[in-house]
């Protein structure tokens, strides 16, 4: 299960990166009045898409559930709060400060939605860290326990042989296994 997890943050911020490109590269486009980078961005965006759905082992990785949960928190981050925050501000600044252009907006955007992306990565790696620090925990928690037990086991084991005085068919399996 963790290595799905390793991919499925892996694929989604990939993907993040991916599409914070094609929104900088119409950015670029705008600043400099010519559509070449967002083409450019395009093609690539497109390509990296085709490859996903004809190739089968991405298909099936893209499917599977952790990575499909983890695109759509990529999407919540990339798309939707930066998305309406740049709208709310972008309206605040219309008729509180001056007037904004298109290319402005499309800033704006690109500000907060990289900044939204570097939440999602920071969000990622903290649960990184936290799943890390369980499992070490887990870990070292669990190994006292499976020591106690099998102690208790061991002793309880000694005590039925005793008991049984090597009589009943569960002390002489233990004596064969003990020869073996």
């Amino acid at each position: 299960m963790p290595k799905v997890r390793h991919y499925a943050d892996l694929v989604a911020t990939l993907a993040g990166l991916m599409w914070l490109m094609l929104y900088w590269s119409i950015s670029v486009s705008l600043h400099i009045g010519s559509a070449e980078p967002a083409l450019a961005a395009l093609l690539l965006l497109g390509s990296m898409i085709l490859v996903s759905f004809v190739h089968r082992p991405v298909r099936v990785m893209l499917g599977r559930y952790h990575v499909r949960k983890r695109r759509t928190e990529m999407w919540m981050h990339i798309l939707a709060l930066p998305l309406n925050l740049a709208f709310l501000l972008a309206i605040g600044i219309d008729h509180l400060i001056t007037p904004m252009s298109g290319a402005q907006k499309m800033l704006l955007f690109n500000v907060l939605a990289t900044a939204s992306w570097l939440v999602f990565l920071v969000t990622l790696l903290i649960k990184l860290l936290a799943r890390a620090l369980a499992d070490r925990r887990g870990s070292s928690g669990a190994e006292p326990a499976l020591s106690t037990n099998s102690s208790t086991n061991s002793a309880n084991a000694t005590l039925n042989d005793t008991s049984n005085d090597g009589n009943s068919a569960s002390g002489l399996h233990r004596r064969d296994a003990d020869e073996a």
